[in-house]
């Protein structure tokens, strides 16, 4: 029982943690999802197929070549021609080069561009949005480990307590009364470590989701990089990084050019069209009337010129088009100002449940030395005949409960600083280290791979699945490791309390 109740006084005071020799960090936990999560791996395939559309609209301004050929039997002979012939093969090549077409093609370029940008900034978001939810995970795994240890250790206690409550009821010093009271506490205490045990399964199977690896003696993360000093820096930050506003933005600008685009389709088009032919008769064209030699079987053509195509009448549409582009515009400078104010209220909001969650730790620390102390009183009280049965268990009760709000409120503080860095744009790969280990994924290269491709026949090989299954991951349970001491469970929650405005580490560095 005393090893067990060190508990209390491990989380109020901390003490070192012997790190396992095969533990995981969080850092570790951020590249394995960086690497192998299927979201983040459909976003990056999304995004290479958004890079296409400003080689697509680029191709409407380029030379088209094509060629064509067909066959043709004559049935029927017209009655005023001197030589037909019954059959003919033909073969055309035409080329077109556009000279001017409204504008459409180079503003259709300028918006596929835009959204080129901004499906690099939603791919930001969905990479920081990934790493909120390992981090979260990571720590929900962490809290509720130290939560099944806090609740196997009240197992033990009041287990303890029950005994030594039925030993004193044998011998007449209590009565019936204190036994069933240690009973309904026990029992309600078995279910309360059943309850973790099915929390802890719960974040296991969450965190093998999002990393595609099972959780393995989890090491406490490291302090936050960056962290502002106030809600005003914080948005200010945002303003200027956070990805979905970016995102926005840059569909505005898009969308302006589509403008431009939906009126281009009632100006004049220019283009020079030209190109060789060839014809042949196949030996069916017989001979020339009067002079008895035969017709020549073939012919070559070569033709060259200017087509100027003027629309006169559409009968509307491209003044609706321009006006659909127009409205579509307003929306999407509107979207802008809701990205903007939702980015101002997620940072604002973030922030104070950071301070809040902070604050709650240090009431929640205060608690638990109280509730040590008053614990350790209520007991030796009672060996003197000062205290009842049910004010230890009270005492315990209190105690177990002051020490769960520090464990969450560990937890809160940690994943609420996490999510304030990714309202400020500032948890991405780039921003906690993984670009130091080789693994970043840029997608400008695939931009510059492909913009520069003109030929018709190239693609690239078929596509395969990237990410990994987990189904052949062994299911997870809800225990604690018998190896690992329970100490390791309440340091756990204590190592990562330095997140406090002003630490400025460059990035989730390990110890």
């Amino acid at each position: 029982m005393r090893t067990r109740s060190t508990i209390a006084a491990l989380i109020a005071a901390g003490g070192l943690l012997s790190v396992p020799a095969q533990a995981d960090t969080l850092k570790e936990a951020l590249r394995q999802a960086y690497l192998d999560n299927p979201t983040l791996e459909a976003a990056r395939a999304q995004q290479r197929a958004t890079d296409e559309t400003v080689v697509i609209q680029r191709a409407a301004g380029l030379p088209s070549l094509n060629a064509d050929s067909g066959y043709t039997e004559f049935l029927q002979q017209p009655g005023n021609s001197f030589i037909s012939p019954d059959r003919a093969a033909t073969a055309n090549l035409s080329l077109g080069v556009p000279l001017y077409q409204g504008g459409a093609v180079r503003n259709g370029v300028r918006a596929a561009q835009n959204r080129v940008e901004a499906g690099r900034a939603d791919l930001r978001g969905t990479e920081s949005g990934l790493f909120t939810q390992v981090v979260a995970a990571y720590m929900d795994v962490i809290a509720n480990e130290a939560l099944v240890a806090l609740s196997a250790n009240n197992v033990d206690v009041l287990g303890v307590n029950l005994e030594a409550t039925s030993d004193r009821f044998e011998v007449g010093y209590l009565t019936r009364t204190d036994v069933a009271q240690s009973e309904s506490r026990l029992a309600l205490a078995r279910g309360d470590l059943r309850s973790a045990q099915a929390n802890l399964l719960s974040a296991r199977e969450t965190y093998i989701q999002l990393v595609g690896e099972a959780p393995t003696d989890l090491q406490p993360p490291p302090p936050l990089p960056n962290l502002p000093d106030s809600p005003d820096q914080a948005v200010d930050v945002a303003l200027e990084n956070n990805p979905d506003l970016i995102a926005a933005r840059e569909r505005a600008q898009a969308a302006d050019f589509d403008i431009a685009v939906a009126g281009a389709n009632r100006l004049p088009r220019v283009e020079i069209v030209g190109g060789p032919g060839y014809t042949n008769y196949l030996g069916s064209l017989g001979t020339v009337p009067g002079s008895g030699t035969v017709a020549d079987q073939d012919s070559t053509s070569l033709q060259a010129g200017v087509r100027l195509t003027v629309p006169l009448f559409q009968g509307g549409r491209p003044a609706a088009q321009q006006r659909q582009a127009q409205a579509q515009a307003q929306a999407a400078l509107e979207q802008v100002i809701a990205a903007e104010r939702d980015v101002i209220a997620q940072v604002r909001a973030a922030y104070s449940s950071w301070r809040a969650a902070n604050a709650i730790i240090a009431s929640s620390q205060s608690a638990v030395d109280a509730a040590a102390l008053s614990l350790e009183g209520v007991r030796a009280e009672n060996t003197v005949g000062n205290r009842t049965v049910l004010d230890i268990l009270n005492a315990q009760q209190e105690l177990l409960r002051a020490q769960v709000e520090l464990v969450t409120a560990r937890r809160n503080a940690y994943v609420a600083g996490f999510s304030l860095l990714a309202a400020m744009g500032k948890a991405e790969a780039r921003d906690l280290g993984l670009a130091d280990e080789g693994v970043l994924y840029d997608p400008i290269d695939n931009y510059r791979r492909v913009r520069g491709i003109y030929w018709d026949w190239q693609r690239d090989p078929d596509p395969v699945t990237q990410s990994s299954r987990t189904v052949d991951i062994p299911a997870p349970d809800g225990d604690i490791s018998g190896d690992a001491p329970l100490e390791e469970f309440d340091t756990q929650i204590l190592d990562y309390s330095d997140t406090a405005p002003g630490v400025t580490p460059s990035g989730l560095q390990e110890d």
